[in-house]
């Protein structure tokens, strides 16, 4: 039993481990505007709960995450798609953008260690924040995408920044570029993730017993270890991001972003024309 109470996830600690299981918005796990805005504090709380030392990140649903919920979303992006869009617009997207990062930059400075179980698709969004946990784990059944390109965006909110450091330069350009769907055993091939389990169900026995080891150490050491491997890459990680924050902010309304949202409303192949 735990006192937390959020829309976003549900939290259950045991023995030191807090079992965060993320609450379905929609179909297919989506991050809905609870998550934006409730995700961040629920990670401050879990770092400031000294009966936590470990964090196990897992859902009860057939994916993991499906990413950004457009529809739910939609109306709060609406304003800053059409391509001339001004100065004001633009600051305010800045800071909407910053805001969304705020909400993986939480997993990563969390002090304690952040461990990820991912089943079924984990897209965009379900990366940026995989990223930022500290391991990630997968069953079989695991699909993978940096699907953004698809939809005319920069990835904002984690993925360009934390995904070379795990990968490497060349694989993250091949699938941010291209979008391409990879399976479990490609990303533990690439290093993605250090284990892939047969089942959902043997993924969580494993996630489960991974986080009761670590949590059998000294806490004080285990935040420190993760702090000290913190320290450069996280640095390099707010470059990024501020880098991709502004980029957006200039170059985020277009053609063919209008192109892309039209798209996927209407269930069709869209048509990009560069403008």
């Amino acid at each position: 039993m735990s006192g937390y109470e959020f829309s976003c996830a549900a939290v259950a600690v045991n023995e030191g481990v807090a079992e965060v299981t993320l609450t379905a918005t929609g179909k297919g796990q989506r991050m809905g505007p609870d998550y934006w805005a409730q995700f961040p504090t629920l990670l401050d709380q879990l770092d400031a709960d000294e009966a936590v030392r470990v964090v196990l990140l897992r859902t009860a649903s057939e994916h993991f995450s499906f990413g950004l919920d457009l529809v739910a979303m939609g109306a709060e992006l609406a304003e800053f798609t059409a391509p001339d869009a001004r100065a004001v617009l633009r600051t305010r997207f800045l800071s909407l953008v910053k805001k969304m990062q705020r909400t993986h930059n939480a997993v990563a400075a969390c002090r304690k260690p952040v461990i990820a179980a991912v089943q079924g698709w984990c897209i965009g969004g379900g990366v940026d924040l995989i990223t930022a946990c500290d391991i990630r784990l997968a069953s079989q059944d695991a699909k993978f995408s940096v699907r953004e390109v698809k939809l005319a965006i920069v990835p904002d909110v984690g993925t360009l920044a934390r995904l070379p450091a795990l990968i490497g330069q060349g694989a993250t350009r091949e699938l941010s570029f291209s979008g391409d769907d990879f399976s479990a055993k490609r990303a533990f091939d690439l290093g993605l993730v250090s284990e892939v389990f047969d089942t959902p169900a043997t993924l969580l026995a494993g996630a489960r017993s991974l986080a009761a080891r670590i949590a059998k150490n000294p806490p004080l050491t285990v935040q420190g270890i993760k702090q000290v491997l913190n320290f450069s890459s996280e640095r390099e990680a707010a470059l990024s991001l501020d880098a991709v924050a502004l980029w957006n902010a200039a170059f985020f309304p277009s053609e063919d972003l209008q192109e892309a949202i039209g798209a996927f409303m209407e269930k069709r192949e869209p048509v990009f024309k560069g403008r």
